[in-house]
């Protein structure tokens, strides 16, 4: 069985080691590549400063580079009787190159290495969503302008309200992904921060340059207060998840907006056949169960944020284990989020729309501001003009005239997909994700 990096004389209870590690070690194969990057940026470092001689950098690179396309490749295993990724690098090195492998870990603790890891995991895992968010986006806007003059009834309280448009509608949820995208931008913003150096949350007396290992990271800055750093542990994993919430509640909003326009009760679309299920009794029945599924799974999402804030919210500063939980739902929380975007832009781009909605004599109610509007341009004061169409309708005497005249920015006839474009753009291209890539290309090009 591998020592522990922080064994001394004496043996855990098996039951106790089993209880404390949990599912880190699964959770850890998440981290694998973004732990291998760490080290090479930390002991290229430690060579800067004196704690390591260029030869035994150059020899600790070149091993690192291939622990690092192993778990590129997910073929990264930690090993039984190893508790964690950290430990499992220092082993690989330890077998390979003897004492020399022992060296990674002056300057460090687990503490800012899983910190690095997380930051580097979300950093990229964000870069993943925005792309994803982009396609989904790009969707919304293609069926907004491809059926933008499609007619349906708006509805409040779930009652026939007023006029709207497939257009309205696609288009409102690719504008509501641009504020989603907004505050996922400012979470990257969070996550873009060094940590290491912090050591266990206290720094070190070895004197480690920080700033050269933001610089090898790509990191735009470092967290400068090595106890902030280290309470940040919890802190960024919920802001990170209040963002990923946010995309997750735009979804679930659009799927039960899909499966009830989808009813025969509506009949406003028609989801394809291959993304409907049948079932055991009916023969008649297509269930929207895809979009059902994606409701409940962005509905799970959305309480990753106050499952971090139970477990961080009554810890002071300093490290405790309680944070090593956060793992096991927020790591794959990215795949599920991917999964579900993917998913849903596969569906929006195939939905077929009813284009005779409008004409369904149940709707014809939905005109009634339009001919109160009439009335007004035409000198009636508007609470008369009001009065008098509600008694209209009151004695069944309503003859609504469908014409629309909607101008006005964001409106049926002017729905400002381009500018809604433009903002999505500028968003997506301040992430700057191309100055990481070249920041680490230049650390695995050494």
């Amino acid at each position: 069985m591998a020592t522990k990096l922080w064994e001394k004389n004496f043996t855990v209870d098996r039951d106790v080691e089993t209880y404390t590690v949990g599912r880190d070690r699964e959770m850890d194969l998440y981290l694998a590549p973004y732990d291998v990057l760490g080290s090479m940026a930390h002991i290229t470092m430690l060579q800067s400063v004196g704690l390591l001689t260029k030869e035994e950098l150059d020899t600790l690179l070149a091993e690192l580079k291939e622990i690092y396309a192993t778990a590129e490749h997910g073929e990264m295993v930690i090993e039984d009787g190893v508790e964690d990724i950290h430990s499992q690098v220092e082993l690989e090195l330890t077998r390979r190159l003897g004492d020399i492998g022992k060296k990674i870990h002056s300057g460090r603790s687990r503490n800012d290495q899983v910190l690095l890891d997380l930051k580097l995991f979300i950093r990229s895992s964000i870069e993943r969503l925005a792309h994803g968010i982009e396609r989904l986006f790009d969707a919304l806007i293609t069926q907004s302008e491809r059926y933008k003059d499609v007619i349906i009834p708006g509805y409040t309280h779930l009652q026939v309200a007023m006029p709207s448009s497939f257009g309205l509608w696609f288009g409102a949820y690719a504008e509501s992904l641009v504020d989603d995208m907004t505050v996922l931008r400012a979470a990257y913003d969070v996550a873009n921060r060094n940590p290491l150096g912090s050591a266990a949350g206290y720094g070190s007396s070895f004197p480690l340059d920080r700033d050269m290992t933001t610089r090898l990271l790509g990191f735009a800055s470092m967290n400068y207060n090595v106890v902030y750093a280290q309470m940040g542990r919890g802190k960024t994993e919920r802001i990170v998840a209040q963002a990923i919430g946010s995309i997750a509640a735009t979804v679930s909003k659009l799927a039960f907006d899909a499966c009830m326009f989808n009813s025969q009760n509506f009949g406003f679309i028609r989801l394809p056949d291959e993304f409907t299920t049948g079932s055991s009794i009916m023969p008649h029945k297509k269930n929207p169960d895809v979009f059902e599924l994606t409701r409940a799974k962005c509905n799970k999402l959305q309480a990753l944020p106050y499952e971090i804030t139970l477990v961080t919210n009554n810890l002071p500063s300093g490290y405790f284990r309680d944070l090593q939980l956060i793992k096991e739902n927020f790591l794959p929380a990215f795949d599920e989020m991917m999964s579900i975007l993917d998913m849903v832009t596969a569906m929006v781009g195939r939905i077929e729309v009813n284009r005779d909605v409008a004409s369904d004599p149940r709707y014809r109610l939905m005109y009634s501001v339009e001919e109160v509007n009439r009335l007004v341009q035409q000198g009636v004061p508007f609470r008369d003009a009001y009065k008098q169409v509600g008694l209209a309708i009151g004695r069944g005497e309503f003859d609504p005239v469908t014409e629309l005249h909607h101008t006005h920015a964001g409106s049926l006839n002017n729905l400002c997909n381009d500018e809604i474009r433009a903002l999505f753009d500028r968003v997506m291209e301040s992430f700057r994700f191309d100055d990481y890539h070249k920041a680490v290309d230049g650390l695995l090009s050494r």
